[in-house]
């Protein structure tokens, strides 16, 4: 197979020759590895890379993949990084258009008219820079002769992979990790891995998120090579009684490679106590049945209880091929007839930001230094939940939320705000994904993506569709995937919001702000098990909570941060107090996106906001909305914050 610059064009191309999604654990030759936590089944191709930028697709070599290309002439980059932090390009910052509007005129294909595949929108565009990477490197002694992928952990925004002259394969979903079969073509010496990223693509109409619009191989990359016998995914069902006092576990597994041996399976508890003892031999599918657990520790914010899960796979002689250890907990997240998100069995209330990840320095590419950090601010300033919005986060933070007990609302990387809402007016008239056929695959494999990577983190007690993409039929299949897969936790989605008529549950609110012109499909029985919003002043949301809600409610984003804001916070903490069927919500922001740079003029290290590079379009200092500055100090609202999320602690 040849690659295809006219992928980029084409919304139903998104991923070729890319391995399917699986569970994101880590795999470890034996214990000693485990507990230094470094597996020698894993190569960092992290570091200096060799790079080319060209302006436009037309400019790009062509050819730089072959194995005898000279490519003398190429720079370096650092991956992981962003481009456009590399001086390579213009730094660009927006909210809610699209960065080519009023230059280029561009319609999402099939959006207007099913004959309508805008070829070329992309393949040959103007704006449409390209970052040519080669990597040159050998095989660790540890990884030679077995299976070997390739993963890429984040990519923005369209990748295409070559390993010694050979095309490989092509992916989108620039916050997913993208996996590659390297096995035919790896040496165990003098390899070559080539990567061309494109800014843009028709995932650029579905990753539409209020940040700056940045490039590049910006999360690390990894070799891994698997065991003879290779636990590929497993799925954790952790189940709670109705007593809520006992609990249940079961497991499924999937093998790849010899289907020998056996696998041994232990749980225990933070005494040492082994609790299950399992050994089934090795199948492609092993089913471990629901396993009875008496008393179980419950996990909640105060008090993350993680259950250590041991995985032993073994060869036919018992010798260990691979361990697979993972910590999980006991919690269940439901709505009461009354209409109230239980945690537990009791009242679940959300002290929430939504955050982006971001780094004063490196843009998104942040470090475990930064999530730590993050992970300190919460604890001190009572927050006890984090959105991450609007896309998946860097594997390490999911494990970080088990672990501190933070409530997850776990997002696709998925907006399309400027498809659907211009100039302020809620206008649809070419939204995607929306129920455009074409559009549909891509969303849901985007859901699939983000529910096979994570389903296994005790955290995540929401699945968020996406943000700001209005609705349709493809909402709702994404919908219908998490419903098929996993009943163990809430869907949520806000654009939902746009296609009900709440007259009669908030009288006060003007549809003609919320609502579009004409008659809409009201998808309001169909997505989202919870009532979200933005915004919604207290005095309207207590409106909604007055006229028997047949939803729970949430501020999906609220309490806007920028300039002296959050003052108004306790008008929205007293109705938690008044209304069982409220539980709180997610403010906007957490951290500032600004970056440091040196004045010029002065020779001082400055914060630089949206507008400060001479970009255009820019929404300026909208991209200063955090309760923290980039640098991570506190700003004064995090005192206001840190006093009405503890009133509900």
């Amino acid at each position: 197979m040849e690659a295809e610059i006219k992928w980029l064009d084409n919304p139903e191309i998104f991923r070729v020759n890319q391995l399917p999604a699986h569970s994101d654990h880590h795999f470890y030759r034996n214990y000693v590895e485990w507990q230094q936590h470094k597996s020698s089944f894993e190569q960092s191709l992290d570091g200096q890379w060799q790079f080319k930028f060209a302006q436009t697709p037309q400019e790009r070599v062509k050819d730089f993949y072959k194995v005898d290309f000279d490519a003398s002439n190429f720079g370096h980059i650092k991956v992981p990084s962003e481009i456009e932090l590399s001086d390579y390009t213009q730094n660009n910052y927006i909210n809610t258009l699209m960065p080519w509007e009023g230059k280029i005129f561009r319609r999402p294909a099939y959006a207007l008219s099913q004959d309508d595949p805008e070829e070329g929108s992309f393949s040959e565009g103007k704006d449409n820079t390209v970052g040519l990477y080669l990597k040159h490197f050998d095989l660790n002694d540890e990884l030679r002769g077995k299976q070997i992928r390739v993963r890429f952990e984040g990519v923005e925004r369209s990748m295409y992979l070559w390993l010694n002259g050979h095309f490989i394969g092509y992916a989108e979903d620039s916050f997913t990790p993208s996996e590659f079969d390297l096995t035919p073509y790896i040496q165990d010496e003098d390899n070559v891995i080539a990567v061309e990223v494109f800014k843009h693509s028709t995932a650029s109409w579905i990753e539409d998120q209020d940040m700056f619009r940045f490039s590049g191989i910006f999360r690390s990359v990894e070799l891994l090579a698997q065991p003879v016998t290779h636990l590929e995914d497993f799925t954790l069902k952790p189940r709670v009684a109705d007593n809520y006092r006992d609990g249940e576990l079961a497991i499924d597994l999937a093998f790849v490679g010899e289907q020998a041996g056996n696998v041994h399976l232990v749980v225990k508890d933070h005494d040492g106590k082994t609790l299950l003892d399992e050994t089934k031999p090795v199948t492609e599918k092993v089913t471990v049945e629901p396993h009875e657990f008496k008393d179980v520790h419950l996990w909640d914010n105060h008090d993350p209880y993680l259950y250590q899960l041991l995985i032993e796979v073994k060869d036919a002689k018992g010798n260990l091929l691979e361990l697979v250890p993972y910590q999980f907990g006991f919690r269940r997240i439901e709505i009461s007839p009354e209409h109230v998100v239980l945690l537990n069995g009791k009242r679940l209330i959300i002290n929430g930001v939504n955050r982006h990840e971001w780094d004063d320095h490196r843009g998104r590419s942040v470090t475990m230094k930064d999530m730590l950090s993050d992970i300190h601010t919460f604890k001190e300033n009572n927050i006890n939940a984090v959105r991450t919005c609007h896309y998946p986060d860097q594997i390490p933070w999911y494990y970080l939320c088990d672990q501190n007990g933070i409530y997850m609302m776990a997002e696709n990387n998925l907006e399309s705000h400027a498809t659907w809402q211009k100039m302020g007016a809620v206008e649809p008239s070419y939204n995607v994904p929306g129920s455009v056929p074409q559009w549909r695959e891509v969303v849901v494999d985007r859901a699939r993506s983000n529910y096979e990577f994570f389903k296994n983190h005790t955290a995540i007690l929401f699945w968020s569709l996406g943000n700001e993409s209005f609705a349709g039929d493809n909402l709702v299949a994404m919908q219908q995937f998490y419903k098929e897969h996993d009943d163990s936790r809430l869907v949520h989605y806000e654009g939902v919001c746009h296609t009900h008529d709440y007259s009669d549950q908030i009288p006060s609110l003007n549809k003609e702000n919320y609502l579009p012109q004409g008659e809409t499909h009201d998808y309001r029985d169909e997505l989202s098990d919870v009532e979200s919003w933005m915004y919604l002043p207290p005095k309207q949301v207590e409106e909604y909570l007055k006229n028997n809600p047949d939803k729970p409610f949430m501020e999906c984003e609220y309490m806007h941060d920028m300039g002296n804001s959050v003052g108004g916070m306790g008008s929205y903490i007293k109705l938690l107090d008044k209304y069982p069927q409220y539980f709180g919500g997610f403010i906007w922001d957490f951290i500032d996106q600004a970056l440091q740079v040196k004045d010029p003029i002065s020779g001082q290290m400055v914060m630089r906001y949206g507008g400060d590079f001479d970009d255009r379009h820019s929404d300026y200092e909208f991209s200063g909305d955090g309760l923290m500055f980039a640098d991570r100090t506190p700003k004064p609202a995090m005192q206001e914050v840190r006093y009405y999320y503890g009133l509900h602690k």
